[in-house]
């Protein structure tokens, strides 16, 4: 499974997307919607991770637009930002999962497990 983060703390998604690479995971990250979109249309992904609180695009805004270059994208936020509100919108969006930071990485790894992006080769 090939794994988007988004999120505009440069630090947190490189850090995550290392850690993943260490437990077999493939992940690129993005820091800025723009930069998520344009991986997005040269690359295929399985799961987006997005931070709800961007500049220029929200992480709901930005799975829409992402919804539109691949259809069977599933979503995961992950954000310092959390609210019921927020969570009651991505829920309805289809998220597969929402976390507030700062977020064990175990559990964020038992999340991936329950969605199946994680593989036992």
């Amino acid at each position: 499974m090939k794994i988007l983060l988004v999120d505009d703390e440069e630090e947190l998604v490189a850090t995550l997307a290392e850690r993943l690479s260490f437990r077999g995971i493939e992940a690129d990250f993005a820091t800025t919607g723009e930069e998520a979109l344009s991986l997005a249309e040269k690359h295929t992904y399985d799961l987006a991770i997005l931070d709800m609180k961007m500049p220029k695009l929200s992480g709901l805004e930005l799975m829409d637009k992402l919804k539109q270059i691949q259809p069977n994208l599933k979503f995961g936020f992950l954000t310092g930002h959390g609210s019921e509100q927020d969570f009651h919108a991505t829920c309805d969006k289809g998220s597969c999962f929402y976390l507030v930071k700062p977020v064990d990485f175990e559990d964020f790894l038992h999340k991936l497990n329950e969605i199946g992006a994680t593989t036992h080769e």
